[in-house]
């Protein structure tokens, strides 16, 4: 008996010493209960509860000793809520409690935020800092747009200007500076593409038709230098990483032309389509043979029937005006004359190519009587005309022609004397493109050359370092523009005929023509 009420007293006093320390547990939990509500009513919170681990080091306090701790805390937030100064959290500044009791990061009172800014007293929210110490401005950062606006002040600067010396209605047109030399192109670049860009900057090789033609033979010297890296195959190598910098090189020199896109579409849709295991000498072979056929059949052959059609639209006693120069129509006044038929030709002409007088130079040297005007006085020139032979640079979707600039001039004026206008053209300069005028898509060339080649012939011995530091001197002249532009839109009702290898056909039929050329090219 006397060992079983031992074991019951021992039991008795383990299950007391085990509610002992599971009620002085939950004080600190009580405690929490008891210090939110107070903080709810007080507006205030203490500070932030310490880390599980930091309690876990701290030693247990009795329940005697963490009633006084609660009371040495809440005397001292009534002192601080009668002083009306903010509690300092974690953060720096005040601490609210959500309806969860839950803190929700420091936050300033209005009222101290007010007494702080007539202070001049930067914040406590150590988020915002102050760059300069003379610096006035609020504490709160400027919006991103009035940071990146320039300052009124002369201090700041400014953006600058585009060049006074540009036209501004053509100013998109300007773009990229004409390249003259072969510095920085790229190592790829092919030497008869690097001559080809020279001689098409310097207006050496000109014209829609031998632009191209050069172009080709170019790209058929560079074909047949090319090798194919080992792992790659030609038809995916030689477009994408061969061609490709040189046809951008070209364009650097000068904007290719209509006919110029064409033969380069024509050219990569060949390329693609070959088999990977035909051999590369075997492709190269190839790509330059059909390289020939195209310039045969699409610019030599179509030619000389154009020339073979235009030619019977003249007549014994014409007087036949033409403008600038076109390969073509010096064709089709040759083919003419051959033929016996006895007319008269109009050449009008302007700056800065003067381009016509290399076909009047021809025309006369064949034995054609041969009259050379301005286009200033193309007016007087067009009252003897009875037909007018004009070339293209392209042939728009919508029937307008496309040509050097000044074409227009000459079309409307036979247009209102009832003269026939008859515009030769290959179906390879037809684009589906469509223009309304010359302002959206033309070319703008270096104002430079509209002074150079009006330059006055000079006296025998006479220097010519005057005459060329005046033309110098027109951009330091202020407020004076000069443009250059090398092509003009003609509206379709001015145009009677249009004669391609496909035969004589309106403006109208032009998208049409097109898409037979098209289709025609892709069979092949």
């Amino acid at each position: 008996m006397a060992q079983s009420q031992t074991l019951q007293n021992g039991a008795s006093s383990r299950s007391e010493t085990q509610q002992a320390d599971t009620a002085t547990q939950e004080t600190p939990t009580r405690s929490n209960g008891i210090k939110q509500q107070v903080n709810s009513k007080s507006g205030h919170r203490d500070a932030p509860s310490r880390d599980d681990s930091a309690t876990n080091t701290e030693p247990k306090l009795s329940g005697a000793e963490l009633k006084k701790k609660q009371k040495a805390e809440k005397a001292a937030r009534r002192a601080q809520a009668k002083a009306g100064e903010p509690e300092a959290g974690p953060g720096g500044g005040n601490a609210t409690l959500n309806a969860q009791g839950q803190g929700e990061g420091p936050k300033k009172s209005k009222q101290s935020q007010q007494e702080q800014r007539a202070q001049g007293k930067p914040g406590q929210d150590s988020r915002i800092q102050h760059k300069s110490s003379g610096s006035t401005a609020s504490s709160a950062p400027r919006p991103v747009a009035l940071r990146r606006r320039p300052s009124q002040s002369g201090g700041a600067s400014k953006e600058p200007k585009k060049s006074d010396k540009e036209v501004g209605l053509f100013r998109h047109l300007y773009g990229q500076p004409r390249r003259y030399s072969i510095e920085g192109a790229s190592k790829e670049v092919h030497s008869a593409v690097l001559a080809l860009g020279l001689q098409m900057s310097s207006y050496v090789v000109c014209g829609s038709n031998a632009r191209c033609v050069a172009m080709l033979l170019a790209f058929k010297s560079a074909i047949l230098a090319y090798t194919t890296p080992p792992s790659t195959s030609l038809a995916r190598h030689l477009t994408s990483h061969y061609l490709s910098p040189q046809i951008e090189y070209l364009k650097s020199c000068r904007p290719i032309s209509i006919s110029m896109g064409n033969a380069i579409r024509w050219l990569k849709d060949y390329i693609i389509k070959i088999d990977p295991s035909v051999p590369d000498s075997e492709a190269k072979t190839s790509i330059c043979s059909t390289i020939d056929t195209f310039i045969r059949e699409r610019i030599t052959v179509a030619d000389t029937a154009i020339a073979a059609t235009a030619s019977s639209k003249i007549r014994d006693g014409d007087v036949v005006l033409t403008y600038a120069k076109s390969s073509i129509v010096q064709q089709t006044l040759l083919t003419a004359h051959a033929a016996g038929t006895r007319f008269r030709v109009i050449v009008v002409d302007s700056k800065p190519l003067f381009e016509g007088k290399n076909l009047v130079r021809h025309l006369a040297h064949s034995g054609l009587n041969v009259t050379y005007s301005l286009v200033s006085a193309a007016a007087h020139a067009v009252k003897d005309a009875t037909k007018v032979f004009l070339g293209a640079h392209a042939m728009m979707s919508n029937g307008r022609l496309y040509s050097r600039v000044g074409t227009a001039i000459v079309a409307m004026l036979a247009h209102e004397r009832d003269i026939p206008v008859i515009v030769c053209c290959e179906s390879l300069k037809f684009t589906d493109r469509v223009a309304l005028d010359s302002i959206v898509t033309n070319e703008v060339a270096p104002p430079d050359e509209l002074l150079l080649s009006a330059e006055p012939a000079m006296a025998p011995g006479q220097s010519s370092q005057a005459g060329r530091a005046s033309i110098a001197r027109w951009k330091d002249v202020p407020n004076l523009q000069l443009l250059n532009v090398l092509y003009d839109v003609t509206p379709a009702e001015y145009i009677k005929m249009v004669v391609t290898e496909y035969g004589s056909l309106p403006p109208s039929s032009v998208p049409v023509v097109h898409r037979i050329s098209t289709e025609k090219d892709v069979r092949v």
